[in-house]
């Protein structure tokens, strides 16, 4: 065998090794980028759920509770509140602040669906976003501590998804 069939053959199990493990890695083509885009991004195919949302959760409008007590709390406890309050505080795409990112200034569906970009992008491919949610969802801010200082009531199944 010359040395350019050797050199060619090796070139074409390269690049398919390497296509093969680019694929897998990336979960049969699908990535996550991690961005967030906001919840208005969601209304255009969930115009049901993005109506009942604005109109019935008190999560709509989890900003601007954390807007009115931010005078009283250390840049500590702001940050904690963020978490739970806004949209994709400290990750790409997401809450900065009340001036920069508006839009990502309430407890959007990304707070329990997990970033939307790539579902967006992707035009609605269910397997890039969290569908189907439980209650250890979301315990992730409704802990038991805050469940009791804030008499939590679950809408997981009611009209606010």
């Amino acid at each position: 065998m010359s040395f350019s069939a050797i050199w060619l053959k090796g070139c074409l199990t390269f690049c398919g090794v390497a296509f093969f493990v680019a694929v897998c890695l990336t979960g049969l083509g699908r990535t996550s980028s991690g961005q967030y885009v906001g919840t208005a991004a969601c209304e255009d195919c969930h115009d049901t759920e993005y109506s009942n949302f604005k109109q019935f959760a008190k999560k709509s409008h989890s900003g601007e509770s954390v807007k009115l007590m931010s005078g009283d709390l250390t840049k500590e406890e702001l940050e904690e509140c963020y978490h739970c309050h806004v949209t994709g505080y400290g990750q790409p795409g997401g809450f900065v602040s009340f001036d920069e990112t508006p839009g990502m200034a309430d407890c959007g569906c990304e707070v329990c669906h997990g970033p939307g970009y790539d579902h967006v992008e992707s035009g609605g491919d269910p397997e890039l976003i969290k569908g189907s949610l439980d209650m250890e969802d979301c315990q992730v801010c409704h802990n038991p501590e805050r469940v009791e200082a804030f008499d939590f009531k679950p809408l997981l199944y009611g009209g606010a998804h």
